[in-house]
């Protein structure tokens, strides 16, 4: 069972950062293993904004995901899982679990640290004992994903119709 944890300094302001991160459907622009994520329930009154939700009361969204895995003992392959998403606008925390027979769950922070600039800081909870190679995939994740934000600027997604 471990924790881990890594983070970086992201030269795009923190709301803007957390907007992009927090949308769901965007999870495989900047997690790489990740090839689909959609969410599996209409959007709830509770995600329409603030002013809906009591102050700190996460957003839930279930989605399923599907991504490629490589582990070291067997071939590349595809897997699908359901998976919970918690969107705390509020601290700009972003949390998420699976269910299934491990111990799996983790969480992202986004904090400002000065205008267009801000601190990404990802937990995550497991119980695979994998320390080192954890510890490599988890820094990955935060270098990919500031690579990705800051090459594309973050920009929110348009929608139809506006």
């Amino acid at each position: 069972m471990g924790d881990y944890e890594a983070s970086t300094v992201v030269d795009v302001a923190a709301n803007i950062l957390f907007d992009y991160l927090s949308d769901i459907e965007r999870l495989p622009e900047y997690l790489p293993q990740m090839t689909e994520a959609r969410r599996l329930d209409e959007r709830s009154e509770q995600a329409q904004g603030l002013e809906a939700r009591r102050p700190g009361e996460p957003v839930r969204e279930r989605v399923e995901v599907a991504a490629v895995i490589d582990p070291d003992d067997a071939p590349e392959h595809e897997v699908r899982s359901e998976a919970i998403f918690e969107i705390v606008e509020e601290g700009r925390k972003l949390r998420w679990s699976a269910p299934g027979p491990h111990e799996y769950h983790g969480e992202l922070d986004v904090d400002f640290v000065a205008d267009g600039s801000s601190k990404l800081t990802v937990r995550l909870h497991t119980d695979n004992a994998e320390g080192p190679s954890i510890d490599e995939a988890l820094q990955r994740t935060v270098t990919g994903i500031k690579s990705t934000v800051e090459g594309s600027s973050a920009q929110p997604r348009e929608t139809p119709g506006a």
